[in-house]
């Protein structure tokens, strides 16, 4: 049966080492970062993809990183004395509580971006996976939005269990689940670009 990334490894490996795509030709003054949408009913085919990928870019020969937001919040919540805490207490704290917590530890522009940066180190490319699992208390809107003045210098491919849209007026939307209220991002600076649709041409 077909699903949202059925011949989704394929496509990823042609299109990720490229050397137009590595060179980010295509993207004009734009940040490097690109959004690759799949269905949430694929979440589990989909980290088998992203691992099979991560692999085939490695025996490239090229510097990759893939990182999840969800251990990322983890390794936050560690290095700050309150993931025992949450593992322990989560049962008997409110769901606002445990929100507010975990929105603290995890924010974006002082917290989340920095140590994102930070794994990133010297890699040639990033995969990103994890936006669906650290939904509500972090959107992946804030952290693209945080991540334009941290100087991305090389691709990002941030992947993401929903849809993904522009409009004519420079807009752009993500829709978690595909059933959420889109979430817009304000600053057209900090667009990224839809994978699904990138055109890479040589130039």
């Amino acid at each position: 049966m077909s699903s949202s990334v059925t011949g989704l490894d394929k496509r990823l490996q042609e299109v990720l080492t490229r050397p137009e795509f590595l060179e980010m030709r295509g993207v004009a003054k734009e940040v490097p970062i690109f959004i690759q949408t799949y269905s949430p009913a694929d979440d589990d085919q989909l980290r088998l993809v992203v691992r099979g990928v991560e692999q085939h870019l490695r025996k490239h020969g090229l510097r990759v990183e893939h990182v999840d937001l969800f251990e990322l919040v983890l390794q936050l919540l560690d290095a700050k004395g309150y993931l025992d805490a949450v593992m322990q207490e989560e049962a008997s704290w409110s769901k606002s509580d445990l929100f507010d917590t975990l929105q603290n530890v995890a924010e974006p522009t002082t917290a989340l971006v920095p140590r994102l940066m930070e794994a990133l180190g010297d890699s040639q490319i990033s995969l990103i996976t994890g936006s669906g699992r650290i939904y509500p208390f972090l959107r992946t809107h804030t952290i693209l939005e945080a991540l334009q003045p941290a100087m991305v210098r090389h691709p990002v491919v941030i992947f993401f269990p929903g849809e993904y849209s522009q409009d004519a007026d420079g807009g752009s939307y993500l829709r978690l689940f595909g059933t959420s209220t889109a979430s817009k991002i304000e600053n057209p600076h900090y667009r990224a670009t839809n994978l699904d649709y990138f055109d890479i041409k040589s130039s």
